[in-house]
């Protein structure tokens, strides 16, 4: 079980990553991240699970179109060309995180955690999966104005049950 993220989320988010982090381990598979909205939250979640360290390659947190572009080799004409939460964009950081790291999977999560400006839907979250010689999956979430935290934690779950799903393949 984690202990510096335990008392901030529920229960049985830091369980799953528990479960996951050691499925990973005993497959002997790495995950690395690339986040926008949850601020690093997943890299945090995943790398304080006590001797599961070893699954977790690194960790990107791209909250600019420069850092995007300077970290994970996303084009600024790609980013010019599509708003930052989108799924071109979520795609584009699993795929960059996936190709600057030796990970077997790679996420990738872009989202309006709220407030959003005028005309952003608040809690629109893209969030992508990248694996090593596969496909990259994209999932779109509409969590609604349910506040930062909230948006955050439901993008966690998302991300968990991406990756968890994944790895069972």
């Amino acid at each position: 079980m984690s202990e510096t993220l335990e008392p901030a989320l529920p229960g049985y988010l830091d369980e799953q990553a528990e479960r996951l982090m050691r499925r990973l381990c005993d497959k002997k598979l790495t995950v690395a991240t690339a986040e926008s909205c949850t601020g690093g939250m997943l890299a945090a979640l995943l790398t304080d699970i006590e001797g599961a360290g070893h699954a977790f390659d690194r960790g990107f947190v791209t909250y600019t179109k420069e850092a995007k572009t300077e970290l994970l080799g996303i084009s600024a004409d790609l980013l010019d060309g599509n708003d930052a939460v989108s799924e071109t964009v979520a795609r584009a950081m699993a795929e960059g995180a996936l190709e600057r790291s030796s990970a077997d999977f790679a996420l990738g999560v872009t989202g309006f955690a709220g407030p959003a400006g005028e005309g952003r839907e608040e809690g629109l979250v893209h969030l992508a999966l990248a694996r090593r010689g596969g496909r990259t999956v994209h999932r779109e979430e509409h969590f609604g104005a349910v506040g930062r935290g909230a948006v955050r934690v439901k993008s966690l779950e998302c991300l968990l049950e991406m990756l968890e799903t994944a790895v069972e393949r």
